[in-house]
């Protein structure tokens, strides 16, 4: 499709310099080309001008993302680089270390080149191909110490038939684009291929916002526009939760999407934008709302993580990795609200909603993880687990619950609680934080206040008017361990807890291998775990049955009771074979059902306690 206007509109742009010594204005230039873009790689010059005479400059590639927690080794995929100076000489060059080098002899100018690698489409890392270049800002471009300030300038060389989908402030030539400073413009992710564009505009007291999707995909127009009407409707629910837009800075929210059989499933969140990916089209609703999920939970971001944001990552730190103990309200909480906006828009029924809020909470009321830790040491824990790399195995399914799940069921059993307890809801806590902290209070770039765990529960005392509940709830459900008892907070919205017969409970992680069942790992409270069955072992046969599979395996423990006690042949570390005998434990399988589907009566008062809470918010 042709470019929207928007792109190549000049667009207001706000400008504060910084200067050197000398006073000269510092600035950035950025440009990158994809002349090999078949073997993955781009080439860069990043220019620093503006420079002290004299000084030494500091060059780096990021060790994080905006969105990952956990270090990142960008610089791992940077190579043949090289320094001048502004009349073109040679600068030698010093490595401090692995992430960084050093430039001295300058003439007030840098200009770095280099070569980029890239092959990954995902939220966190760069990849080009002969179709496109999707470029997250941090695995992509070097910055300066002593720069992070400095105005910043990007050229994109496409190459025929791409188009660059950003949101990057635009200027007259629709390959060029700046951003204000640093922090900014590692928030900016980029794509520049063959992308289709929609957008559309709505007005909320009086301010006009845009938003824009552009989607690299292999299906139809029809598809597209499909998938945009989804789309619109569930933006419009989140709007109308928070009450008005984050407020975009310079008024345009972007979707990039690349929906491609060669990409991996992800989706990050940015300031003004989000970068979803998928390896599905758009052929079929459930590729639909797989991607609609995605996208529900990272444009709830845009104020809840973006502008409404903890101390501990504002402003983010690209030399390492950044630590918060606030994930479970920021990840945790907006992984409550995604699946329930697009409830409220039409595309989950009752009973569908119900399905996956039954998923977090049963897996968060059956995780022995919690006997390690709370939410907030979960959320600490995200520099290790989300996107972090070891060598050495972990303990992880054991002892880390993902504070996405167990943030949302805080989220859920806060908002039962609020509803009925004191009237009031969830959507009135997150507003009174985005008045109080996340909205802009003046007219300046980014103004918003950091918050803190503190904060966050000083505010729930504030709306509810009882300062004792705030702390209890914090105490017990946040620093604590405890997961709310949804068995009566779920009863009002017509919602069961049903529990399943009993069952044989083996509990462990198997791969099939040709000399028995492979053990992965087992879980506390299983019958594996208590006979002593751990990673490495090899489980043979089973009361003289041969375990030739995890099916064969299974199919043993079936035929048996609770209680019944097997004799386990198995190797130790494919080197000992040993006998023990294992007594089959229970597991109390559970899930959540709506009154209808359980064969209940549904009252009105059932009725309209789930209107007020599942019902559209959307003013026709």
């Amino acid at each position: 499709m042709r470019l929207p206007t928007l792109l190549v509109a000049v667009l207001p742009f706000i400008l504060v310099l910084s200067s050197s010594a000398g006073g000269q204005q510092r600035h950035v230039d950025y440009e990158i080309s994809f002349t090999n873009a078949a073997q993955h790689e781009a080439r860069v010059t990043a220019t620093f001008a503006g420079l002290a005479r004299g000084t030494k400059l500091h060059v780096r590639m990021s060790r994080s993302s905006p969105g990952r927690y956990a270090p990142a080794a960008f610089a791992k995929n940077v190579y043949d680089v090289s320094a001048t100076d502004g009349h073109g000489k040679a600068l030698s060059m010093t490595r401090p270390d692995s992430h960084g080098w050093d430039i001295a002899g300058h003439d007030g100018t840098v200009r770095v080149q280099y070569t980029v690698w890239g092959d990954r489409i995902d939220g966190t890392y760069l990849s080009i191909d002969h179709s496109h270049a999707r470029m997250n800002m941090p695995a992509t471009f070097m910055w300066a110490h002593g720069m992070e300030t400095a105005r910043i300038r990007l050229t994109v060389h496409p190459q025929a038939g791409w188009q660059v989908a950003t949101q990057l402030v635009p200027t007259a030539d629709s390959t060029v684009f700046n951003a204000p400073n640093l922090q900014w413009f590692m928030d900016s992710p980029t794509e520049v291929g063959p992308v289709t564009w929609r957008q559309w505009t709505g007005t909320y007291n009086g301010k006009t916002s845009t938003w824009r999707i552009a989607v690299h995909h292999l299906g139809t127009e029809a598809q597209v526009d499909t998938f945009v009407t989804m789309v619109k409707r569930v933006v419009a629910e989140e709007v109308a939760m928070w009450g008005e837009p984050a407020g975009y800075d310079y008024g345009t929210y972007t979707f990039l999407a690349d929906y491609l059989p060669w990409a991996g499933g992800d989706a990050m969140e940015h300031r003004n934008s989000t970068f979803l990916s998928n390896r599905r089209g758009m052929e079929t609703r459930p590729y639909l709302m797989d991607h609609l999920s995605n996208l529900a939970h990272e444009f709830f971001h845009s104020w809840n993580m973006e502008r409404l944001r903890s101390n501990e990552i504002e402003p983010f730190n690209f030399d390492r990795e950044n630590m918060s103990d606030a994930l479970w309200f920021g990840e945790g909480f907006t992984n409550y609200f995604h699946p329930l906006m697009i409830r409220r828009a039409g595309f989950y029924t009752d009973s569908e909603y119900v399905a996956e809020l039954s998923a977090a909470i049963v897996a968060t009321m059956n995780a022995v993880a919690r006997n390690h830790g709370s939410p907030i040491d979960m959320s600490r824990a995200a520099v290790f687990f989300d996107g972090g790399t070891s060598l050495d195995p972990t303990n992880r399914t054991n002892i880390f619950l993902s504070y996405y799940t167990w943030g949302s069921v805080v989220a859920a059993g806060l908002d039962l609680t609020l509803r009925e307890r004191f009237h009031k809801s969830l959507d009135e806590y997150m507003r009174l934080l985005w008045q109080d902290y996340g909205k802009h209070q003046s007219k300046a770039l980014a103004p918003e206040r950091p918050y803190t765990v503190a904060i966050l529960r000083a505010e729930l005392g504030k709306l509810v008017g009882d300062k004792v509940f705030g702390d209890e709830f914090f105490r017990r459900y946040v620093e604590g361990r405890e997961v709310p008892d949804f068995a009566s907070l779920l009863a009002p919205a017509g919602i069961v807890l049903v529990k399943d017969p009993a069952t044989p409970y083996f509990g462990a992680s198997m791969d099939n291998d040709p000399k028995g069942v492979f053990i992965n790992w087992s879980a506390p409270g299983s019958s594996a775990y208590a006979m002593g069955l751990a990673s490495g072992d090899m489980v043979v046969s089973i009361d003289g049955e041969p375990t030739t599979s995890i099916v064969s395996l299974n199919e043993i423990i079936a035929k048996h009771e609770i209680g019944d006690v097997l004799k386990v042949e198995y190797l130790q570390k494919e080197a000992t074979r040993a006998t023990m005998s294992m007594t089959l434990m229970d597991r109390q399988a559970m899930r959540m059902t709506t009154f209808e589907n359980a064969g209940m009566p549904v009252t009105d008062a059932i009725r309209a306690f789930r209107t007020d809470w599942l019902g559209s918010k959307v003013k026709q």
